[in-house]
């Protein structure tokens, strides 16, 4: 399913010298943009956890859909110092993301070409008994797109993709609805994936993520900027995979209300748990759960998943 290209070691330093700029020019471009909960609704345009085995090692030419089919459930909300806040809550989403990523045939600073765009559709149900609130929605969440997608393949056991995706804002939103499925602002992050694997079938896998968000003109209010790694430690034996995956979240800067810093706004979470996928010829199937832990100023839960894709 994935084509891996084996390079030497002068055109592999060369390679790696052009991931290191691309990287750079995002970092310059977009990370300066911006100077009770941690982000607007204690949430993020990106889930978390969402990539596990090979994450850094974009397939060969051709087209790939993908669903991520997934339940996220919590009902406990912690406060900055990641006690549990007295609070009678529950949340439960339950969703598909439907992701497209066509690989080109093109080079680009040595790296293989290609475009996606994942389209979720999702069911939320948020319960907040103290005040009151107990709503539920179902539709289009906000859809995810990069116009280009670069993959390079180092050598035969180091694989690194670079993107630049950008959320809009069009999924379900209405500001007096705890369950509305879009964030009703536009978020822009720059991307990178990294996979070692070694001749021995040992995986490290990481997607790293920093998300710049924009303010909701509804609320006037702008959720800090958050750094995200998604994280798989795995092994691979025939056509099975195991490992143990999920996600760091970091806010790395406070929310601000009307451009006025939010205090003590900044939520940190962990979680972890088993993964294992199967792959059969042309496709594959990828089971995991993650558990959080280390959470503050956010919902603390857990998440499975069901992933799917097919090669064309």
């Amino acid at each position: 399913m994935q084509k891996v290209i084996f390079f030497g070691n002068a055109y592999a330093q060369t390679l790696l010298k052009s991931v290191s700029g691309f990287m750079l020019i995002l970092a310059m471009l977009f990370f300066p943009l911006h100077g009770a909960f941690a982000a607007e609704g204690g949430g993020s345009a990106y889930l978390g956890g969402n990539e596990d085995f090979m994450s850094g090692a974009l397939p060969g030419p051709g087209f790939y859909p993908i669903v991520y089919a997934f339940h996220y459930t919590a009902d406990e909300l912690m406060d900055g110092d990641g006690n549990k806040s007295p609070v009678d809550f529950d949340l439960n989403v339950t969703g598909a993301a439907f992701r497209f990523i066509y690989v080109s045939d093109m080079k680009l600073f040595g790296a293989d070409v290609a475009w996606h765009v994942i389209i979720p559709v999702l069911t939320s149900q948020a319960e907040i008994v103290e005040r009151g609130v107990d709503d539920s929605t179902s539709g289009l969440g906000d859809i995810e797109v990069s116009a280009v997608v670069l993959g390079w393949h180092l050598n035969k056991n180091f694989h690194v993709i670079g993107a630049l995706d950008v959320w809009l804002p069009v999924g379900e939103y209405d500001s007096g609805d705890a369950a509305s499925l879009g964030r009703n602002y536009w978020t822009v992050s720059p991307i990178l994936d990294l996979t070692y694997i070694s001749d021995g079938g040992f995986e490290l896998s990481a997607k790293l993520l920093y998300l710049v968000n924009f303010e909701n003109p509804d609320t006037d209010y702008t959720t800090g900027n958050e750094f995200i790694c998604d994280y798989l430690v795995g092994q691979h034996i025939g056509n099975w995979m195991f490992g143990l995956n999920g996600m760091v979240y970091l806010q790395a800067t406070d929310d601000e209300l009307s451009g006025d810093n939010v205090s003590k706004s900044k939520g940190q979470a962990l979680s972890i748990g088993p993964a294992i996928q199967y792959n059969y010829k042309n496709m594959f199937f990828n089971l995991k759960v993650q558990f959080d832990t280390n959470v503050e100023n956010r919902p603390r839960g857990e998440k499975y998943w069901f992933k799917f894709m097919y090669a064309f």
